[in-house]
């Protein structure tokens, strides 16, 4: 037997760098930790028409959502259409006002007589006050919107009203700033605000200065900017970084529908980072169109995932329109709102004002030391694809250090955000093979002594069935233990606060699915011949040109397509965003698994690759052919890829990342040792027939 040599100098330095990832790891557990504060908001509009529709006072709606355990109210800009919707100010079309004159409807003999001096235009809009604070409101935002030359200010029988130059649709939607009624409101109940604010059209310093003097004394929790720009875009945004962090305010980010990223904005990354990352949290609010379809208690642990799984710190919760059997639509919402905050009570988090990350970047030392360490993997995995290499140890070393000294320099500059991500992917495709390459190793080493000892061949050809059970189980909790190294050196390449609240994002999650069984093939294939195990030691490059020119069957062939149309499925179904929707009996699955463990394990960890790598332990064992052995620790790869691979979405804190890999050890183990005890029973039936 050819043996594959492991390099110790290479494996003391990948020990050096789990050791930096692993102090990584608990800096950012505690910088995770804390950051458990939840600010339950909903919006201003959507409690004003539940009173509406149920006939109820405003204020009682306002106590009951208080007690319900609200904490903020989302308030947005104002706008003339809203307004006169609400009997607080009134708006008209000149040619409105010009037409009940002409009909004779018109019967206001001051306004009859303004007409007739000439005072109103058809192409104008005016502006009439009905609650005094709204109107000022409207007049101080419609001068800082259109400028004084375009509001002009008279009076009817005392009654002061506005002649705006605009386009009646185009002026009737126009934001017009945080209306002080609805904050004094807010306030008054003891809600914080989340302000909504958009952008001016053609903004100026003056506009944004207007804002936040509007604001200046009011509980602010959150700034969440409305539409597609940032208030200041894209001249004036550092007037509003300096607002904002004068008075230390948070910055909201709108998760997207896919849960990948942000809806973009534009001057929003620019503003994050001139405030810090420290003054920034995250938004996430179920669709409008995906509510109506919820249940009650679907959306209740939509909030639970939500907050525990993607590091949403500002929960916007949009009411329920039906109400529930023998609920009216008020009661419906109260106990959706009560019952969300029991669910996240129950999860560990608090609320107030949304917290936000420490503005943690690890020591470059402590990082450098992560790269180098995958630097050594890669080598090590070189080295055990080539005798050749592997002989030589003196040329392993070398390339090591020059690749060594690239990689670290950059990093101890305090710069290398390529090279991070290049280490990140390195390490979530080699430390799952490696992990494998060994487990075939000890394979080799324990066959070649079954070969050369009749003892000892006496003992495995009888071992019993919980032997072999317990020898795989094992065998498969060692192997995830050592997949988890790539898990950490993943997360110690990456973390930072930019990657927690997704500003930055690991790419190439789908390519770590696929090239694992790249590397553990061509491992496999220098260590076993699949195609005549009769002949020892046939190069890979040979046995896949005898693969690829032995005759297939057409039964063959259909059961290579099935098995190429089950990895496009497990593809299209890995990464940020799914090409392929979930089944409904998958997502009763998931609900349950939830319920069950810590964090869901993943499916194709349990129902898949463990169990598949249990068979494979067992088949080597028990002398299958190595054909049947390759496509099952193949099968095995994709389970242990998954484990490394969670950890590749840095918004979910480590802690849950590293009990997702665990949990889902455990029910894979055991569907493994069943699916061994059937083959066991099956095959002692054969025996006897």
């Amino acid at each position: 037997m050819k043996k594959f040599y492991y390099n110790r100098t290479l494996l003391i330095v990948i020990c050096l760098g789990l050791f930096a990832a692993i102090i990584i790891a608990g800096q950012r557990y505690f910088v995770e930790s804390n950051n458990m504060q939840v600010d339950l908001a909903v919006d201003y509009q959507n409690l004003v028409d539940i009173a509406d529709r149920e006939g109820l006072e405003l204020d009682d709606v306002f106590r009951q959502t208080r007690q319900a355990g609200i904490t903020s109210l989302a308030i947005y800009d104002s706008t003339l259409e809203r307004l006169h919707r609400a009997g607080k100010v009134f708006t008209l079309a000149g040619s409105e006002i010009l037409s009940n004159y002409q009909s004779g409807t018109l019967t206001h003999d001051l306004w009859k007589q303004t007409i007739e001096m000439g005072h109103v235009a058809a192409n104008r809009v005016y502006v009439i006050g009905g609650d005094l604070e709204s109107y000022y409101d409207t007049k101080e935002a419609l001068n800082q919107r259109l400028g004084m030359e375009r509001v002009k200010v008279f009076s009817v029988g005392g009654i002061e009203v506005l002649e705006v130059k605009a386009q009646y649709g185009e002026v009737m939607k126009m934001p017009l700033g945080m209306p002080r009624d609805e904050m004094n409101k807010a306030r008054a109940f003891g809600f914080n605000i989340l302000a909504r604010p958009m952008n001016f059209k053609k903004c100026s310093g003056e506009n944004v200065q207007f804002f936040f003097d509007r604001i200046e004394y009011y509980p602010i929790s959150e700034i969440v900017f409305d539409g597609p720009e940032v208030l200041g875009a894209s001249n004036f945004i550092d007037i509003t970084a300096n607002n904002i962090t004068r008075r230390k305010l948070t910055f909201g980010v709108i998760e997207h529908f896919s849960q990948l990223k942000f809806y973009p904005q534009l001057g929003m990354e620019y503003l994050a980072q001139r405030i810090g990352k420290d003054h920034v949290a995250r938004l996430y609010a179920i669709p409008k169109d995906e509510q109506p379809k919820l249940d009650m208690q679907t959306a209740i642990n939509r909030w639970s995932t939500t907050d525990r799984e993607r590091n949403i710190r500002i929960n916007l919760l949009r009411i329920f329109d039906k109400p529930e059997p023998e609920l009216t639509l008020l009661e419906t919402n109260m106990k959706y709102f009560r019952e969300v905050r029991a669910v996240l009570e129950r999860d560990g988090f608090t609320f107030g004002k949304a917290s936000t990350f420490d503005n943690y970047y690890p020591n470059v030392i402590l990082r450098a030391l992560v790269i180098v360490g995958v630097v050594a993997a890669g080598i090590l995995y070189l080295s055990l694809i080539s005798r050749r290499f592997n002989r030589n140890r003196k040329l392993q070393l070398q390339i090591f250090a020059v690749l060594a000294i690239c990689s670290a320099a950059p990093i101890l500059m305090g710069a290398g955000g390529k090279v991070r991500l290049l280490a990140a992917f390195m390490s979530a495709n080699l430390f799952p093979a490696l992990a494998i390459i060994w487990q075939l190793d000890l394979l080799r080493v324990i066959q070649y002594k079954v070969r050369v000892q009749n003892r000892a061949a006496r003992l495995k050809e009888n071992l019993s069935t919980f032997q072999l059970v317990w020898i795989s189980a094992f065998a498969l909790l060692i192997t995830g233990l050592m997949s988890l190294t790539g898990a950490a050196y993943l997360s110690g390449a990456l973390s930072d606060v930019s990657y927690f609240l997704e500003f930055e994002i690991f790419r190439g999650i789908k390519l770590t699915f696929v090239l694992p069984l790249i590397l553990v093939a061509v491992a496999f294939l220098q260590r076993f011949n699949v195609v005549d195990e009769v002949r020892k030691n046939v190069p890979a490059v040979e046995q896949i040109k005898e693969l690829l020119n032995k005759s297939v069957s057409v039964k063959a062939l259909l059961a290579l397509m099935i098995v190429a149309g089950a990895f496009v499925v497990l593809i299209a179904r890995s990464g940020h965003t799914s090409g392929m929707p979930v089944s409904g009996v998958e997502i009763k699955i998931r609900a349950l698994l939830e319920q069950i463990f810590y964090a869901r394990p993943r499916s194709k960890e349990i129902f898949f690759g463990h169990p598949a790598f249990m068979l494979a332990f067992a088949a080597f064992l028990k002398k299958f052919p190595k054909s049947i052995c390759f496509l099952l620790i193949m099968a095995g790869t994709i389970g242990q890829s998954s484990m490394v691979e969670t950890f590749a979405h840095m918004r979910t804190p480590i802690f849950m990342s590293f009990m997702r890999g665990l949990d889902g050890l455990i029910p894979g183990a055991i569907i493994g040792a069943v699916l061994i005890l059937v083959l066991q029973i099956f095959a002692r039936q054969l025996k006897k027939e």
